[in-house]
């Protein structure tokens, strides 16, 4: 990890936002916990801001082409609970940028109150909402991966923020994000705060000096087998609600006078370095 993290809390007791850590760090590490939505708006807000793109969103959730959002609530019942989520849903049907992979064996949106699925995973007792009505989940993993591309096309591509809203974190150190450069080199790593039962979580990290090409997703030590269904009954279960992060984009080329520069330093180097040798009266490789 190379990173130094400045921390944005918002702590649902006191209502406020903290901030401390040493001037220039980075990443910027914003999370906050509560019981209900209102409790962790203002550190979803403040990671918005931080990213930029507004608040009103356009096609394919994008936010002034700054930010893109996933909220799970315009997926069509055909691709939600029985029903498995294509990996690729996200960057074909509905292209933002995002594709999944996980050990496991799919992924599952919650289906809608009404129809013939139970609503939150058949976990009503468990799981709550951030934005109504459908949450997100891996099929026998607590493991999502999201690797990045220009949204609709198979360029991959790199994001330098991303946020989660986990519901029922109850057990600390279980529940994390994990982010991982173009080289697939673990660049930073930070847990959830624990929510309680039903409860809220939101962890995002906004990087300045870092491309992001995958995000690690670990939820919680449980996972859903199926609709009422959990891999192991006693341990923790979490699911997730929103993700936000920032609009993916190749990274940049160097420009053309980059390279001259580059090139000048290097023969500078090279001269420099035959000078130091004839005053030691010492030979230099041609």
């Amino acid at each position: 990890m190379r990173a130094l993290p400045l921390f944005v809390s918002a702590l649902a007791a006191a209502g406020g936002i903290l901030a401390s850590a040493p001037a220039g760090a980075v990443p910027v590490v914003f999370e906050g916990v509560g019981a209900a939505p209102a409790a962790i708006t203002p550190t979803r807000d403040a990671f918005r801001a931080a990213i930029g793109g507004g608040t009103v969103a356009g096609a394919n959730g994008s936010f002034g082409g700054l930010r893109r959002e996933i909220n799970w609530d315009g997926v069509p019942d055909a691709f939600a609970d029985p029903n498995a989520l294509p990996a690729n849903f996200f960057n074909t049907t509905s292209p933002r940028g995002a594709v999944f992979s996980t050990p496991g064996t799919g992924f599952l949106v919650s289906a809608n109150a009404g129809g013939a699925t139970p609503p939150l995973f058949g976990f009503g007792n468990d799981f709550q909402t951030f934005s109504p009505q459908r949450l997100f989940t891996a099929v026998n993993s607590n493991i999502t991966d999201v690797q990045f591309f220009v949204p609709g096309t198979s360029n991959a591509a790199t994001t330098s923020a991303f946020g989660v809203i986990f519901v029922d974190v109850e057990v600390a150190g279980q529940t994390r994000l994990e982010f991982f450069d173009a080289a697939d080199q673990l660049v930073f790593s930070r847990d959830a705060l624990v929510g309680g039962n039903q409860g809220l979580s939101f962890l995002g990290v906004n990087f300045t000096t870092e491309d992001i090409a995958r995000v690690r997703i670990t939820s919680g030590m449980n996972t859903i087998v199926a609709n009422g269904v959990l891999g192991n009954p006693n341990d923790d279960g979490v699911v997730m609600d929103d993700f936000l992060y920032a609009e993916p984009t190749i990274a940049a080329i160097p420009e053309p006078e980059t390279y001259a520069l580059m090139g000048a330093g290097l023969i500078a180097l090279a001269l420099a370095r035959r000078r130091a040798a004839r005053r030691t009266g010492s030979k230099t490789i041609p």
